[in-house]
């Protein structure tokens, strides 16, 4: 097994170098550009006092970048006009030296919108740089080497893993090539923005990643609150009605003498068609009550549990669980609840503390309460501290505000306990017990 998987990452690293440099080169693209009129980023809601938080974040955005470029580009000129420069044999004038700077530094003022193509253009700009005879003395520019890494850390964090491996490859190979002196240096100051783009990308498809389950989450609850109220409905006033339609034809002939024969095949005929719409709305009642409406798909339960926490501390929180008691083979509706009740209590220590500490702790009690009663119950903890390393909480989810209403209701459902309260350390805590023999309901 071992032997297999050395063999396959191997082959994996290849695929991704044979389709990662062309896509980097020529064929790659990245993802759409953030919409200009995105909302500005909590912790810079501030500017809204100021008068330009009133304005969209990303015209903003863009705006500060072109004045950043054109600030850096007033500056790689200057340092290519200098004396020293403009006095040696060979200077190709000052309106050349400033297109030099401006090829060098304009992917800075792209980037954004264009991430690929601002990294090909800087890639192309430090090419001609290297080839040409002048300036000499001078491997790169300030300004050209800030905006080829602020070019390199976007594709990282805008573009697939093939697109930003080949331009990593590329990159790496263009420092020594240029100039083997001083690659090893420039070398790792390329892992820089390619680890933190990676970091940064990671970090934003676990966020995705979990608020679509959520979302998957929310939606699946919706329906299943629909069909439960249909279900009600069915049962209460249609099988009802059904019940009477039958019972009345059944009785109908037994108040009235002399009921010609024929009135009576018919009012059989009556009851026994209301009696087979009754079984078959029964049916209808079993498939509407049904968590998934079929007999397939398996709902999760604890086992599960790994992955739930994998994608939490992809999103950022610090999680650590420990787990108590036996755990496997919890009926279904128990394994579901507490799945369930975990999944919102992560969703919300994301949602309202990101980047906090949080502690998981399950455990199965199997006791007895003296009087020959089972007590065999599954406890839930799930304790978040405040939002971590400065951050600030979401802005609350459309539609959002029924999670703690929803873990109460499961949790009550099968006979148990919830509680929910704020923490003295500014945190959040959430606490359950669920019957392992939940009550029979009908």
């Amino acid at each position: 097994m071992a032997g297999d998987e050395s063999e396959e990452e191997p082959n994996l690293l290849r695929a991704a170098l044979r389709n990662g440099i062309p896509a980097a080169a020529v064929t790659g693209r990245a993802e759409p550009a953030p919409p200009l009129d995105r909302p500005w980023p909590a912790g810079l809601r501030w500017t809204r006092f100021l008068g330009i938080g009133r304005l969209p974040f990303g015209l903003v955005a863009n705006l500060c970048w072109i004045a950043v470029t054109a600030l850096v580009t007033g500056g790689t000129s200057s340092m290519l006009r200098e004396p020293v420069r403009a006095g040696a044999a060979g200077y190709p004038g000052d309106g050349t030296a400033l297109l030099i700077a401006i090829m060098v530094t304009a992917p800075l003022a792209l980037r954004d919108r264009h991430p690929l193509a601002a990294w090909r253009l800087s890639f192309g700009a430090l090419a001609v740089l290297a080839l040409s005879p002048w300036p000499p003395g001078i491997e790169y520019t300030e300004g050209g080497a800030f905006a080829a890494l602020m070019c390199v850390y976007t594709v990282t964090v805008r573009c697939s893993r093939d697109v930003a491996l080949g331009v990593a490859v590329l990159s790496f190979a263009g420092v020594w090539i240029k100039d083997a002196d001083s690659a090893p240096g420039a070398s790792m100051l390329l892992l820089l923005p390619l680890a933190v783009g990676y970091a940064v990308r990671v970090r934003r498809t676990s966020r995705r990643e979990l608020a679509e389950q959520e979302r998957r989450h929310q939606d699946a609850e919706a329906v299943l609150t629909e069909r439960a109220r249909i279900a009600r409905e069915l049962h209460d006033v249609v099988a009802h009605h059904m019940s009477m339609i039958a019972i009345q034809a059944e009785a109908a002939p037994y108040k009235v003498e002399d009921v010609p024969d024929e009135t009576r095949r018919d009012l059989a005929e009556i009851r026994a068609t209301a009696l087979d719409a009754l079984t078959e709305l029964r049916r209808v009642l079993g498939v509407l009550r049904a968590e998934d409406g079929a007999e397939t798909a398996p709902q999760p339960s604890l086992e599960r549990l790994d992955d739930l926490v994998g994608n939490a501390r992809g999103a950022g929180l610090r999680v650590e669980t420990r787990l108590d008691g036996d755990l496997a083979g919890l009926p279904p509706g128990v394994g579901l609840t507490a799945y369930r009740i975990l999944q919102e209590a992560l969703s919300n220590a994301m949602r309202h503390a990101p980047g906090s500490r949080v502690e998981i702790h399950v455990f199965r009690d199997a006791g007895n309460n003296g009087n020959g009663g089972n007590d065999d119950i599954v406890g839930l903890g799930v304790v978040n501290g405040p939002p971590g390393g400065g951050q600030v909480p979401g802005p609350p989810l459309p539609g959002g505000g029924h999670g703690l209403l929803g873990m109460r209701e499961r949790a009550a459902a099968l006979g148990g306990e919830l509680t929910a309260r704020p923490t003295s350390e500014g945190g959040f805590a959430v606490a359950a017990t669920l019957p392992v023999r939940a009550r029979e309901t009908t």
